[in-house]
Order: C-alpha cells, then structure tokens, then sequence
C-alpha cells in the first residue's frame, strides 16, 4: 500500500498565538523576537502583514524596523507556544499514533492506516486544518504526499491555511520547478554549490546522477538525489517513540560586537555556565563540544572538538570552548553572536575510566562546587554567585541563557 504522509505545518505560529491572546494588535504588522536594546534580537517569527514589508525570519529587529518603522515586536512566551504546540499534537493523535514532530510547530504524520475509515489524505487534512482552526483559532498549511520530504515540501507551497497534494503523478510539475533551496537541508551553502554546478531547480537536481552528486558532496549526495527524485522511504517515528535528547546549547546575540578575547572569555564563559547547568538538571555529562562564531558581516562558522572524558563541570567546558575559539578565529572582524552546544551524551552516573595523568579528586571538587552553586542560583537567583571575570563588564555578562533562551533543536536524521 503506498503510505499517505502529511506535513502540518502552524502558520507563524507564534505571531499567530501573540495575535490571538492581544487582539488589539492583530490587524498591525506583528513580530516575536528578543531584546532591541540589549541587541537579543532576531525575527522568530512574523505575521501575514508583516510579511508585506519583506521581513524576513533571521534578520535582525533593527533591520525589520528600518523597513516596517510601526512594526510591533512583542517578546516570545515560549510555556504559551508550547501549550498550543500539545494541543495541536493532541489533534494529530487522533488520526494515527504516528506523529513526528518538527520543531514546535510542525508535525509529519502517517496516516497510512486510517484512509479506509477516515477518507484519503486530503480528506484528513481537511478536517485537521478544520478543527485547529476551530479549536485553538490558528491556521495550518498541510503537505499531502506519498514521502516525508515532498509532504514538507507541499505544507510550505501554498501559505497560510492552504493544502497541497503532491502524488506520484504529479510531482515532477509541482516540485521539480521549485528551487532547489525549496528542498529540505538545502542550505546556503549547499545552495551556492549546487548552483555553481549549474543545479538551479530541484528538477536539476533530480536530473544529476546520484554519481555526479557523490563525487561533489559524498554521502549528502546520495541524499539530495534521493530527495529530488520523491525516493525517501523513513519513517514517521511514533510519537510515543520520540528521540531522546541528542544535544543541549545557547547562544546569542552580544549587546555590542565582541572586539578580543577578554569580551569573547566572558560570553562563553555565560553560556557555558547555562549549558551545564541544564546538563546536571538533566542528568547528563557530554564529550564533544562545539561553537558557533557570527560576525558583525553575518559570516559565521561552527567547531568543535571531542573530550577524552565526559563532563558536565562547568570551567572545563568554558575553557575547551575558549581553547577551540582561538585555535580558530584570528580576528579578521568583530564578531556579532556565539553560541556553545554540547553533543554525545550520557547519563551522568557512567562510570569513568581514570588514568595516571588525570586529577580526578580535583574534578570532583569541581563538581561540588557546581552542584553547590546551582543549589544557590536556584534559591538566590543566576546572579548570587559569578566569578570574577564577569564582573569586568557586566554589560556583556548580565544576561541569563538559561532563563530567557528556550531552545528546540530539531533533526530529520
């Protein structure tokens, strides 16, 4: 039987929660981003009148009110977006137990099963885009198709509140004219690569052989030719089978641009502490550490590197942060965000193969006194206790990632 997949996807979705909870600013050019002052800004999200003016999400809030001056930017209220993340996913379990989420406010679905007592796919996603509209007053867009790539692909075709079906007998006149960006991971730089090899639509990408493609981009290749050519066979994953945590990180944008490595020493040195701090809440240690570096021209890279231990400790994790931040970055520009990711994790009560050149009793008393000063910032508050290297400029060290940074990390893989 060939599967049906939907892809429902919750158009600006926390523009549309933050315009359904303050009516008075529905009818206005609406955006949730961060801090405008203290420079946390970046467009999360916009609203269909904002869209008018070529907002775009990603940009910076003072790059949107250049082009939209009486643009309303209200500050994201990630419990409220959850909230209504649970009760569209609650809609979609009535129709299979098979949803995969992606992100907040996008969910695959296979509704394989239930086409013989519910209708065909399109007659599902009616009445799913139906019944969030009635019962949380927000709006999908769903993709129907017969893959998960071209069911995304379908739910981003048409917006807001549109269906899209993209079958077998009609993908290559839908999808195939799309540019290949349009295509699931194809990213800038995938993106200039591809159109350096004169691949412009997906349809050129579909038409590269799976050889050619390999050669350029290795196993990627492979995945990009499978994509275009509607081959996709993964699985909706159930939603009672979700993965487990896979990374923890922060990162932000600096309230003015970080000129040395004293400034760089002071953010990471933030991030790091929220980083592990949501590791011990968790119960976890990690191993491989990884940054990311955007200058003030919006250049960025990532790097990373993997420990000989796991650690949850937090100097250890800021200094090989550091470590790997001047290993790599010469200072060519000011640099504008940086954040810290950690990935391979364990739980936190593995056992640890000592060795002879290892301090493990001064770990310990590191671990101590994290766990202590958790206890304190729980009680007292994130600023009761800081070392002193923040306390040079707390301009650049008096934010909270912890608190004001709700991170979802995605992945298809």
């Amino acid at each position: 039987m060939e599967r049906v997949i939907l892809h429902s996807d919750c158009n600006s979705f926390y523009a549309s929660v933050e315009c359904l909870y303050h009516p008075e600013i529905r009818d206005k050019p609406v955006a949730v981003g961060g801090d405008v002052e203290a420079r946390h800004g970046i467009i999360l999200t916009k609203n269909q009148i904002a869209k008018k003016y070529n907002i775009k999400t990603g940009e910076a809030l003072w790059q949107a009110k250049q082009k939209c001056p009486d643009l309303v930017i209200v500050p994201p209220n990630f419990p409220l977006y959850m909230r209504f993340s649970k009760m569209a996913r609650k809609i979609y379990l009535d129709y299979t137990d098979q949803v995969e989420p992606f992100g907040l406010d996008e969910c695959w679905l296979d509704v394989t099963g239930n086409t013989g007592i519910q209708g065909d796919g399109l007659t599902i996603a009616k009445e799913i885009s139906n019944r969030i509209k009635f019962e949380l007053g927000i709006t999908v867009s769903i993709g129907v198709s017969f893959n998960k790539i071209f069911a995304k692909l379908g739910s981003d075709y048409k917006k807001p509140n549109a269906i899209t079906v993209i079958a077998k007998d009609n993908y290559k006149q839908i999808a195939w004219p799309l540019p290949a960006s349009d295509l699931l991971y194809v990213g800038r730089a995938t993106e200039k690569k591809l159109t350096s090899l004169g691949i412009h639509t997906i349809g050129d990408l579909a038409g590269t052989s799976n050889e050619v493609l390999h050669s350029f981009f290795g196993k990627w290749g492979d995945v990009l030719y499978c994509f275009s050519n509607g081959l996709d066979t993964t699985p909706v994953s159930k939603f009672d089978n979700q993965p487990t945590i896979k990374s923890i990180g922060n990162s932000t944008t600096t309230p003015r641009d970080l000129e040395n490595n004293g400034d760089v020493k002071i953010i990471l040195y933030v991030l790091a502490d929220s980083v592990t701090r949501r590791l011990r809440e968790q119960g976890f240690k990690a191993r491989t550490i990884c940054i990311s570096v955007r200058d003030n021209q919006l250049s960025s890279f990532t790097r990373q590197c993997t420990l000989k231990q796991y650690t949850n400790i937090t100097c250890e994790i800021a200094a090989q942060a550091f470590a790997i931040f001047t290993q790599n970055y010469h200072w060519n520009k000011p640099i504008r965000s940086i954040g810290i990711s950690v990935t391979d994790l364990v739980g936190d009560a593995i056992a640890i193969q000592t060795d002879l050149f290892s301090d493990e009793k001064g770990r310990e008393k590191k671990e101590h006194l994290d766990s202590t000063v958790d206890w304190l910032k729980n009680r007292f508050g994130t600023y009761c206790v800081q070392p002193a290297v923040l306390l040079t400029d707390q301009q650049l060290s008096g934010f909270d990632p912890k608190k004001n940074h709700t991170i979802h990390p995605v992945g298809y893989f």
